[in-house]
């Protein structure tokens, strides 16, 4: 299996995670031709601080050969996870609009997530 492959196997799968522990308004953004940071910003809303932490203490614990990095676990508002491809950012719905990471990025904005979900 190529890297491109592994990479996109691996985004469908934290997709599907997301989805299971009801992430709210899960969105893809493809930065691979715009940033070395990596292919994927992955962006996410949680309902609470709690709800974060489940969803992204889980989705470390199910890849976590794959988890380079972690921040803001213990956070309130944001938290993110590097698998250097792909950059898990999970937020409280404030902090997601207060930060605007898809008006950063939005020419990568892939309006149909469903390739890799």
């Amino acid at each position: 299996m190529n890297q491109s492959s592994k990479i996109k196997k691996l985004l469908k799968k934290i997709i599907r995670e997301l989805e299971s522990m009801k992430a709210k308004d899960v969105m893809v953004i493809d930065i691979n031709s715009r940033s070395a940071i990596g292919d994927y910003l992955v962006i996410a809303t949680g309902n609470s601080s709690r709800h974060i932490n489940s969803i992204v203490s889980m989705i470390i614990k199910r890849n976590k050969n794959m988890v380079i990095s972690t921040e803001g676990i213990k956070s309130t508002d944001w938290s993110i996870v590097d698998f250097g491809d792909i950059v898990l950012n999970v937020f409280k719905l404030e902090a997601r609009k207060h930060y605007a990471l898809e008006k950063i990025w939005q020419n990568g904005i892939s309006d149909d997530k469903q390739g890799f979900g």
